[in-house]
């Protein structure tokens, strides 16, 4: 028998959340492999497959034994186990006797802290048929699943109740239980067209016995692409092309096993609806794929995933037709009743909702965006008329029926019904922008109105769950507060607002209701919060820059973030320039000395007591630097101030050479103190270089 084999689980279950799959699908084989490494199983290359009923994970070449592996035992000190004859003691006769050995067999281990007798032998490894079920348990124990579940009588707990379990080791069944079921070779295909179990007869053949006798496209990705080629096939069919395929493609090949594509249309009446309330009736409530023509209008097509082949389509068309009429027609229904209020008679609803406990209603929600919006429009000298306006009908839309029956469209259906109402262009177009960026990928706003609006409500969001101390802990967000920072982030830097966030934080943290919490402890936490989302940003955009490039900048907090990313470029400038690594070696160095003498601040150079020629020549240096780089920092050259204090290394390396600066003699001690604290004030003007690891680090002085 060869020593080793492919292995196969799959975990058999009830329809599994769709959302979810392809999460699920992927954390099985990173944690089954993972335990497998750790249980010293060799094995190859592995995959993972998955349907609406199966989770499996295909691993080649796994070996049928552990590996065996040395064991050393340590047994009493040297001193203790032989007595001045070397006679062994008792210590050392019961130490042979736990090994099952005589003493004479026993080794000896010497190291600077003594020599002990050691015994050391082959621990012979387990089967894998012994570990595998309870690895497997494991890895689906520890599955990201929020809600589990359980079924029957048995203790086992699950996203979805499980019905069977495959295991096979090349073609050998492995009989065990896991999740309480009894595993076997037998899997289970399509409820419709399989008539019955599927035997699988060895890992190589699972995914075509599956599809040839289950009439199941296990492999996901393989499913996925099927979905999208069938769907954009039906779609230019009928004259256009898919609108907002994305992650719909994924959620649809997570709900079918074996799909089929279905053409179906409706009303042209309802193309008079707002596209975005067709879109997300479409594919919101059916998993239903919206036709545009090329000119990006929706055509009254869509195209349905089926979960068979039917032996008569236009049932199923016609089927699905009569699904999505009454959903059209409700949205037609909440249009056009909507609109018989403004939004602005809609605001004393918002007074009996609810925003959040300590945190008042939607209006108070939205007077608190008023504030913070006007505080940043008047820092950028924006006319903040339409963003007053706007400010106040922004949540307005979140008690009318379509938003209501609609979530997703909170903002755009304002949008419309501040344009249907007569508002200004301007108006409307920033109550619709202001949710933006609304998850990872989208855009921000595009209106000036709107990106500030968007900032203003994302900052008041987080002011205020702040103040309540609600912030997030762990991986847990129900606020959205990452996704909102990361907005504040994106909208400041890509749309080039440059304002002081330490500024406008202060100013949203003081609009919140009084309560417990101190203004100035929650503006920093919430500023600190902020700077990680910014880390995250500026690490995922830019490969090539450093963890420690991103902290040489943070260390000054710079207030406006369109500042701080020119620092973050001058840095990155900065670090391949020749002088570099000398320069932060001896930032660093100075750093320790100042550090070591206490960090004195009040210290200054007086040029009377510059004795040494290379102490002057550094306070000259620097003098002559200090007048450059002013006009630069005021213009935030930093690249060119940085440039600058290059020149520097000259004068600092003979410093450094010649200079004694812990000398006995104090007035001269704190005299050169005094000038590495100007030295190194001179590049913390821009960042902290004493962080960067471009070069060896200087010996202490």
């Amino acid at each position: 028998m060869r020593n080793t084999g492919d292995f196969l689980v799959e975990i058999g279950t009830e329809e599994l959340p769709p959302t979810a799959l392809r999460s699920l699908m992927i954390a099985f084989g990173e944690k089954l492999v993972s335990g497998l490494d750790e249980a010293r199983l060799t094995h190859g290359d592995s995959q993972t497959f998955a349907s609406p009923r199966r989770l499996t994970v295909l691993v080649s070449d796994l070996a049928r034994r552990q590996e065996g592996r040395k064991v050393e035992q340590k047994g009493p000190p040297i001193k203790v186990a032989f007595d001045d004859a070397g006679k062994a003691t008792p210590a050392a006769i019961a130490f042979a006797k736990k090994c099952g050995v005589e003493v004479a067999e026993l080794g000896r281990s010497d190291s600077d802290k003594g020599a002990w007798l050691t015994y050391e032998s082959v621990e012979t490894g387990r089967a894998a048929a012994e570990l595998l079920p309870g690895l497997i348990e494991e890895a689906l124990s520890t599955l990201p699943i929020p809600r589990r579940m359980r079924w029957g009588d048995g203790d086992a707990e699950f996203v979805r109740p499980v019905h069977w379990v495959v295991l096979l080791h090349g073609k050998k069944t492995i009989k065990s239980s896991v999740m309480g079921i009894d595993s076997g070779n037998k899997s289970r295909g399509h409820r419709v067209h399989s008539a019955g179990p599927v035997t699988i007869k060895s890992p190589g053949t699972y995914l075509d016995t599956l599809e040839k006798e289950g009439f199941v496209i296990a492999d996901f990705e393989r499913r996925r692409e099927m979905v999208r080629a069938g769907v954009d096939a039906a779609a230019a069919k009928a004259g256009g092309h898919v609108v907002d395929g994305g992650s719909l493609y994924d959620e649809v090949a997570a709900l079918v096993e074996w799909p089929v594509p279905v053409l179906g249309s409706f009303d042209e009446r309802f193309l008079e609806l707002p596209r975005e309330t067709i879109i997300s009736t479409l594919t919101g409530h059916q998993r239903y794929f919206p036709v545009a023509d090329k000119k990006g209008a929706l055509l009254p097509k869509f195209v349905a995933v089926a979960n068979l082949a039917s032996k008569d389509p236009d049932q199923v068309r016609a089927g699905n037709e009569r699904v999505i009429r009454p959903r059209l027609a409700d949205a037609a229904f909440f249009w056009d009743s909507d609109r018989q209020r403004t939004l602005e008679s809609r605001q004393h609803n918002l007074r009996e909702v609810i925003y959040q406990r300590g945190l008042g209603s939607l209006f108070e929600k939205g007077q608190r965006i008023a504030v913070i919006a006007a505080s940043f429009a008047s820092s950028l000298n924006h006319d903040g008329v339409h963003l007053a306006r706007a400010a106040a009908l922004a949540k307005c839309d979140l008690v009318t029926g379509m938003v209501g029956e609609f979530p997703g469209l909170q903002g755009t259906m304002g949008g419309y019904y501040a344009a249907a109402d007569g508002e200004p262009t301007a108006v409307a177009d920033a109550i619709s922008e202001h949710y933006r960026p609304r998850f990872a990928g989208d855009g921000v706003p595009a209106s000036r109105d709107g990106q500030l609006l968007a900032v203003a409500d994302k900052l008041d969001t987080l002011a205020g769950i702040f103040s309540v101390g609600k912030k997030p802990s762990g991986n847990r967000d129900p606020f959205g507060l990452r996704r909102a920072a990361l907005g504040v982030v994106r909208i400041l830097i890509e749309c080039g607002l440059d304002v002081d966030l330490k500024a406008l934080i202060a100013v949203a943290v003081e609009a919140q209701p009084k309560g417990k919490h101190d203004n100035e402890d929650v503006a920093a936490e919430l500023y600190e919060y902020v700077a990680d989302r910014l880390r995250r940003y500026f690490l995922d955009r830019d490969p090539g820059l450093s963890a420690e490039t991103f902290d040489a900048v943070m260390v000054r907090q710079p207030a406006s973030l369109l500042d701080f990313g020119r620092r973050l470029a001058a840095v990155q400038t900065f670090t391949r320039l020749e002088q570099a690594a000398a320069l932060a070696a001896a930032n660093k160095r100075i750093v320790n000395i100042l550090r070591k003498a206490g960090n004195p601040t009040e210290l200054r150079v007086k040029k009377k007591l510059l004795k040494d020629d290379a102490e002057l020549a550094l306070f000259n240096a620097l003098q002559g630097a200090q007048l450059k780089i002013e006009p630069r920092l005021a213009a935030r050259s930093y690249a060119e101030v940085l440039n600058e204090l290059a020149d520097l290394r000259g004068p600092v390396d003979r410093f450094f050479d010649d200079v004694m600066v812990m000398t006995d003699d104090e007035a001269l001690r704190n005299n050169r103190l005094a000038l590495l604290g100007e030295l190194r004030a001179l590049f913390l003007n821009v960042a902290d270089i004493s962080r960067l690891s471009i070069g060896q680090a200087c010996p202490h002085n």
